[in-house]
């Protein structure tokens, strides 16, 4: 496979609020996201896997090393990116539809065939019916699913996902992994995704990347060789259990 996104001794350095002092968040991190494939980041609280994250999309800038989108330097954001945040900030004047349609606008390639496609990705994040409610009408889970979907309408190569899933129920939050693990089946899309959940990112994922304490380096990389597809009894099974003890424990113990 080809590898979408190669990162080589990345630093990264931010000064946060009120100007502080720099910050070194990320140090030295050495990885690769292959095409088509689903990466998570995992690692300590505050270690700076969305800073890393925001740093792919070409939100934030490196200070030392390189990040390479589809073999070329990253020098800002791009369309061959989407970024899925944690909280889904949908438009509350638009409606679901509209929503979804209004990154497509942004790039200027709203034409002909392009309203199809908007009414097959309602259909992909299981939004059929609420396709004319506002964001105050919808759930947690269902802002969301129209949040993936506003993402997927630009048609990036890549999709970068932030703790996704973390502003909804538990319930919820696994009814959207099974149903992500869905839409990444059909879509064929590259994914990287950043999560505090262990069990979530060994669910969803091909392979697992543990992020040091900050200064973030890769500290171990996890291959999850449990079949697809995956449902919820995949979760609990003993497999995906083993899995968390090793990533948890590559977590939790001294460098």
């Amino acid at each position: 496979m080809n590898n979408k996104i190669s990162a080589r001794d990345v630093a990264i350095v931010y000064r946060g609020k009120l100007d502080r002092e720099p910050v070194l968040a990320c140090h030295g991190v050495d990885l690769d996201v292959e095409e088509g494939s689903f990466v998570s980041i995992v690692g300590p609280s505050g270690c700076g896997k969305t800073t890393f994250l925001y740093a792919v999309d070409g939100l934030l800038p490196v200070n030392g090393g390189e990040i390479r989108v589809n073999g070329k330097p990253i020098h800002g954001p791009g369309t061959d990116r989407a970024m899925v945040f944690q909280s889904a900030s949908l438009l509350p004047w638009r409606t679901v539809w509209s929503n979804i349609l209004y990154g497509v606008k942004l790039k200027g390639e709203y034409r002909q065939g392009k309203p199809a496609k908007i009414e097959s990705l309602i259909d992909l994040v299981g939004l059929r019916g609420f396709e004319s409610r506002y964001p105050s009408e919808l759930s947690g889970g269902m802002q969301q699913r129209a949040n993936l979907a506003r993402a997927l309408a630009v048609d990036p190569d890549i999709l970068l996902l932030d703790e996704p899933f973390a502003s909804v129920d538990a319930q919820t939050r696994e009814k959207l992994q099974v149903e992500l693990t869905e839409i990444w089946a059909r879509t064929g899309k590259t994914m990287l995704f950043v999560t505090h959940d262990i069990a979530e990112a060994v669910f969803l994922s091909d392979r697992v990347i543990v992020f040091s304490a900050r200064p973030a380096s890769v500290r171990a990389t996890v291959r999850i060789d449990i079949a697809r597809p995956r449902s919820l009894e995949t979760k609990h099974s003993a497999p995906l259990q083993e899995y968390f003890k090793q990533v948890w424990s590559l977590i939790e113990s001294p460098a």
